[in-house]
């Protein structure tokens, strides 16, 4: 199924060409890029971001590949389902499953940052077969968070399957509490006003903040060991690209992830923070294009 979805341009691109699909009964929105008969790249952005959070890598991505960008299941303009399960190994099964529904046959090469690259890494772990090169940004990967944020996202996880607290937590004002945690980026002009309002604008209803509740309360905070005891496994070629001033996760987590992936390549950036794509998005294209020019095993 395809439709018209709105507010999918990209500066320095051709406009999208916008589709919905279908994965486990809901509506995902997805946006592509380039030839379409190219290789395909998959961009998984993160929490609470949607694809836009790729603007700036998308235009030269897409001038070789064919670049796919969702929001994923219950963000941006994605239905936001409330029957559907949200814990991590039926998210990164359902990566699966909307490749299938974007009849992507061939493998794919897999970009993911925050959330995203968490799934990207689960999903290259357990379908390496369907990953061509991978690449994770700022992501808990194979760890978790710095105590604070464990602490923090732990007691939304903890609201999201607790009736009581869950009824609590929906009250509260979501999206202004988003709003300011992501305000540093608009002062630094890294995002604007406008992007920042595409991000969390749906949490002020009363459906979307239903929705993210939900969402935690499927969420675990917990570092996942089967992760890590399977980084020396990956055999596809791998990019690890860092902010090292992020807030949120240890620079801790990349040097693991480059030195157990074999052949792994490390960027680190030390005058980013988490929102790498934004604040050193030059950089960042480049190591992906450095990802993108090494030779597959197949």
């Amino acid at each position: 199924m395809s439709t018209e979805i709105p507010g999918t341009e990209v500066p320095g691109t051709a406009s999208a060409r916008a589709r919905s699909v279908v994965v486990d009964g809901a509506r995902v929105a997805c946006h592509e890029w380039g030839p379409p008969d190219a290789e395909p790249v998959l961009l998984l952005h993160g929490y609470p971001a949607n694809h836009r959070c790729w603007r700036h890598q998308i235009p030269p991505l897409a001038r070789r590949h064919r670049v796919i960008a969702p929001d994923l299941l219950g963000w941006g303009e994605s239905e936001r389902p409330l029957h559907l399960s949200f814990d991590y190994d039926t998210e990164v099964a359902r990566v699966g499953r909307l490749l299938d529904a974007l009849d992507v046959d061939d493998a794919v090469n897999l970009v993911g940052h925050d959330y995203g690259g968490f799934l990207s890494l689960g999903f290259t772990e357990t379908h390496p077969g369907r990953v061509r090169r991978l690449a994770i940004l700022n992501s808990r990967a194979q760890s978790t968070f710095v105590g604070r944020w464990y602490a923090v996202f732990s007691l939304i996880s903890l609201a999201g399957r607790t009736p009581v607290l869950r009824r609590l937590t929906t009250g509260l004002p979501l999206a202004a509490i988003h709003r300011r945690s992501l305000m540093p980026l608009v002062r630094d002009g890294h995002v604007d006003a406008a992007l920042l309002a595409d991000y969390v604008d749906w949490m002020d209803a009363p459906h979307g903040r239903r929705w993210l509740v939900h969402y935690f309360g499927d969420y675990r905070t917990a570092p996942r060991p089967e992760l890590r005891r399977r980084l020396g496994g990956i055999s596809c070629p791998t990019a690890i690209v860092w902010g090292r001033t992020d807030a949120y996760l240890r620079p801790g987590i990349a040097t693991e992830l480059a030195e157990t992936i074999p052949g792994a390549e490390l960027t680190m950036l030390d005058d980013a923070g988490h929102w790498v794509m934004d604040e050193r998005p030059a950089e960042v294209t480049a190591a992906l294009e450095r990802l993108l020019a090494r030779p597959a095993v197949r």
